[in-house]
């Protein structure tokens, strides 16, 4: 019988749970033979999806980390029973190619957001699209960002862009330290939508575009787009689904 995959970030916790799931994923025979079970944080399954991205296998995501969005609660009595009962959702990452000043093109997915980023002590000078529509005509700001339904509770929320519902099928655009106009919040758009960002002053003020956690530098331009073709089947325990954790973070306020 083929077993489900567990693979771990290198760190002692990590490894600890990952020592304990081989020692006892082989009681439960319910369990889907193309289930990888990945132990670490947030940027561990992020970087665990992307390598799999032409995969159709069931991620269940175990925290080991700090936060651990995109994961579930590790716990010695229960994990494994609430693995053989998880339920799934799907999402679709964003899609992002970047044109260089050498007129090189780079590609690469963010299942969480795409951050545009000054790349200097000036300010990044913007323009954004949508299609043929300008949503904003000139940006100055530390940068932009836009973020899918799943990233929009991570860097999103941290410069005050809405948090979207995993279903609402919108994105959303959220400026980074807006300096003109300084009363620009951003934009929720259609999922459907192709954004278009170019940098107005290259020479002067250059920018940096970045897909989740992976940097291209001197950015002239960037189209970003949903890419529905890949889809990334996540588990999640029933009693703390990925829409529910959105729910909370939507009604949670902060203490300091």
């Amino acid at each position: 019988m083929i077993r489900p995959i567990i693979i771990s970030d290198a760190n002692k916790k990590s490894l600890k749970i990952k020592k304990f799931f081989s020692k006892n994923i082989r009681k439960n025979k319910s369990l889907k033979s193309n289930l990888v079970i990945v132990i670490g944080g947030d940027g561990f399954m992020l970087k665990t999806l992307k390598k799999n991205k032409n995969s159709s296998k069931f991620f269940y995501g175990i925290n080991s980390g700090s936060y651990g969005f995109l994961m579930n609660k590790f716990s010695t009595k229960h994990t494994i029973k609430n693995l053989s009962k998880a339920k799934m959702i799907t999402i679709s990452p964003l899609e992002m190619i970047v044109k260089n000043k050498q007129g090189l093109n780079k590609k690469s997915i963010a299942i969480n957001e795409v951050s545009i980023l000054r790349q200097s002590r000036q300010a990044a000078s913007l323009s954004i699209q949508t299609g043929k529509k300008t949503i904003i005509k000139r940006l100055i700001s530390d940068g932009v960002l836009v973020s899918t339904p799943a990233g929009s509770t991570a860097y999103n929320l941290s410069v005050h862009g809405p948090i979207l519902s995993l279903h609402s099928k919108k994105l959303s655009i959220s400026p980074i330290s807006a300096f003109r106009p300084r009363r620009w919040k951003g934009k929720i758009i259609s999922d459907k939508s192709i954004v278009k960002i170019k940098n107005l002053n290259p020479k002067k003020r250059p920018i940096s575009a970045v897909a989740d956690n992976l940097e291209f530098r001197n950015a002239k331009k960037i189209i970003i787009k949903t890419n529905k073709k890949i889809q990334f089947n996540l588990l999640y325990d029933s009693n703390r689904s990925l829409q529910k954790k959105i729910k909370i973070e939507q009604i949670r306020k902060e203490t300091i």
